[in-house]
Parts: structure tokens; C-alpha cells; sequence
């Protein structure tokens, strides 16, 4: 990134994504039961989705980069446009929803920088937890907790038990198909990015996701997960890529092992 001190921007959209975390938390902790819309594919849309859209484009205007920025909540913007940025921000300004509306604690704010097809940094802010991951390809991974600040990788490797973890509002055929051929691992269930982010830190090995899921949704986790050491890749082992045509992810894994044979 020419003449961008990816350190100092990093810690600037930590701070985006855990302002509009706090907006989330506010309307997360009221007594009264949440307002949900629909929007046209049947997705679950929020007072907590739009009041963290708002924040996050604002503040990264202010930024004063001269990139755009692509949100879920502003996803209209033709190809024809897209097609010569060579750099954006691409946002989920509420990842997981449904998991917010379950009130399981389990979503989290995602903040990507995409540089030409690939996330070179990303931010998964999950407000509920009080946790934030956070990477760039300049500086690597890491965990901020009350705890404080943590270098991340990947298990690289497992001893003993394989640790898979999947979705725990998406799950299917094709992803228990996936599972059934380890029968002997553990499966852990979570909601949101931070299933990547499992696998980045080393808690899990392998995320496989077999459904529909939109650029917004993966950008900044895999950004953390490469970061990390781990791959994020579609079934023939090619890694996602960002900004195009059609913006909806192919079917992935994401993996922290080495030379793990998961596609046989």
C-alpha cells in the first residue's frame, strides 16, 4: 500500500468498528423487543445494521484516502463503477443478524481494505464479546482483549483431536456431508465471521461453508486468516477473491493446517 502507514490506518478503523459496536450494544441492551425489517431476498435487516452503516461510512470518509466504500447496507453500486476501483472498503456493518436477533452474543462488525482483488486489512469487531481481530498484510494478526493486545496464527498442525467449526444459523447436507468424513472430530458451532476467526487464532482447524454467503461477509475475516497463516479458498483451492461481477462468495474452506487433505 504506497503511502499508507497500514499500522496507523489499522488502528484507526479498530476504533470505527468498535464505535459502531457500541452503537449496536445500545440497541442490543434495551428492554423493549428489537425492530426487524426484511429486505428483499428474506435477509433480516435491523435498527442495529443501519445505526452501524451510518457510523462506519461516515468515519471512514473522514479518513480524507479517496476510496469508496461498498456496504451491505449500499450495495447498489453497478460493476461498471466498481470495476475501476482499485481500491475499497468493503463493510458488514452487523455480521451474523440472526445470532443478534437470537441474542446468542455471536456477531460482529467486519471492515475490509481491498486492494485490487485481495483484503490487505481487515477488522472483525465482535461488541458483544469485547473482542477485536485485527490484521494487515504489512503487520500480521492479532486479538485485542481486556487482556490486551495478541499476536495470532494458526494451528498449522493438529495432535490428536481435528476441530471443525461451522455455522450455528446456516448449517446443511453438503456441510454435515463435509463433517462426516471425520468422524472422529470435534465440532464446535459458531455464528457470524467469527468462525474465521477460531480457525485464525488456532482454537479451530478447518470452517467449511457450503452455502450462500456475500463478499462483505468473508473480506475482513479472511484478511485476519491469511494473516494468520491460513488460507481461505474455494473447493478447488483457489482464495476468494473480491470485487466482482457477481458479488456472492463460490463455496470455501477455511483451513489452518498445513497439507491437510480436506478436498479428498
Amino acid at each position: 500500500m504506497d503511502k499508507i502507514d497500514m499500522q496507523a490506518l489499522l488502528d484507526r478503523v479498530v476504533d470505527i468498528a468498535q464505535t459502531a459496536g457500541k452503537a449496536i450494544m445500545e440497541i442490543y441492551n434495551k428492554t423493549e423487543p428489537e425492530t426487524v425489517f426484511y429486505k428483499e431476498d428474506k435477509s433480516p435487516l435491523t435498527l442495529a445494521d443501519m445505526a452501524s452503516h451510518t457510523i462506519i461510512s461516515e468515519e471512514l470518509q473522514k479518513l480524507s484516502l479517496s476510496i469508496p466504500v461498498l456496504s451491505e447496507e449500499a450495495a447498489n453500486i453497478p460493476y461498471e463503477v466498481r470495476k475501476s476501483w482499485e481500491r475499497f472498503w468493503l463493510v458488514d456493518p452487523l455480521d451474523g443478524t440472526k445470532e443478534f436477533i437470537k441474542r446468542n452474543n455471536e456477531f460482529t462488525v467486519n471492515i475490509a481494505l481491498i486492494d485490487r482483488t485481495r483484503p490487505v486489512l481487515g477488522v472483525v469487531h465482535a461488541p458483544a464479546l469485547d473482542v477485536t481481530y485485527s490484521a494487515t498484510t504489512d503487520t500480521g494478526a492479532f486479538k485485542l482483549t481486556e487482556a490486551g493486545r495478541q499476536q495470532i496464527t494458526v494451528s498449522g498442525q493438529y495432535n490428536g483431536q481435528l476441530k471443525i467449526v461451522a455455522s450455528r444459523s446456516h448449517g446443511n447436507a453438503a456441510v454435515e456431508q463435509f463433517i462426516n468424513k471425520f468422524p472422529d472430530a470435534l465440532f464446535m458451532a459458531k455464528g457470524s465471521s467469527l468462525k474465521f476467526c477460531l480457525v485464525a487464532e488456532g482454537s479451530a482447524h478447518l470452517y467449511p461453508r457450503f452455502g450462500p454467503t456475500m463478499e462483505w461477509d468473508t473480506a475482513a475475516a479472511q484478511c485476519v486468516v491469511e494473516c494468520a497463516g491460513g488460507t481461505v479458498t474455494d473447493i478447488q483451492g483457489i482464495a476468494l477473491k473480491y470485487n466482482k461481477p457477481d458479488l456472492h462468495n463460490p463455496f470455501f474452506v477455511v483451513s489452518g493446517l498445513k497439507d491437510f487433505p480436506w478436498q479428498s
